[in-house]
């Protein structure tokens, strides 16, 4: 079980590094710097280190698997507004509402930096949109969000990480794709 908290911690904290580069690139470094402090939690790291699976994919559907639901992704989602699943509310006039952009943001490097860490040497340019085109239509995401996601891996696949995600680049999707101004 020391071996799963080792790896586990390390698994993180590499991709936690990972979102803060990408976070500063894209001009949020501290969304960057507090990303995911919770998985640091007792109540999610003594899950995930549970059921690690290596650094090469999540926790979390083992978990569930095996328990009938994942306490270490309810405590998650319910606590970190770059997931989805904290801005649906089924009862709401306003399922799918807009992300604000800086946890927009923060979720594109989230999944960016997941697709590099649990892919390792098999991450290529468009493993994000590959990723994203099987996920979209079920994702509860507003289709505006999930528009902007499209053309940012889409991005990610022609021109690579480094060109599509900067500050500008990022602050100007956002406004094209959710017709909103950043306060």
């Amino acid at each position: 079980m020391l071996k799963n908290y080792i790896g586990h911690f390390s698994t993180i904290t590499k991709h936690k590094w990972i979102v803060f580069k990408l976070c500063c690139r894209a001009g949020i470094p501290w969304r960057g710097l507090v990303h995911d402090l919770s998985k640091y939690s007792p109540t999610e790291f003594i899950e995930s280190s549970k059921y690690y699976q290596g650094g090469r994919k999540s926790p979390i559907p083992v978990a569930r698997e095996n328990e009938g639901y994942s306490k270490a992704w309810l405590h998650h989602r319910g606590r970190n507004k770059h997931h989805v699943e904290y801005w649906t509310d089924p009862e709401a006039p306003d399922t799918f509402p807009i992300i604000p952009y800086k946890y927009t943001v923060e979720m594109i490097c989230d999944g960016i930096s997941a697709g590099l860490v649990y892919a390792g040497k098999n991450w290529t340019k468009d493993f994000e949109l590959k990723y994203w085109e099987n996920k979209r239509k079920t994702s509860p995401v507003n289709e505006k969000i999930k528009d902007l996601l499209t053309e940012v891996y889409t991005q990610i696949s022609k021109n690579g990480i480094n060109k599509t995600v900067t500050r500008k680049n990022m602050k100007k999707l956002y406004n094209q794709y959710c017709e909103q101004k950043e306060k």
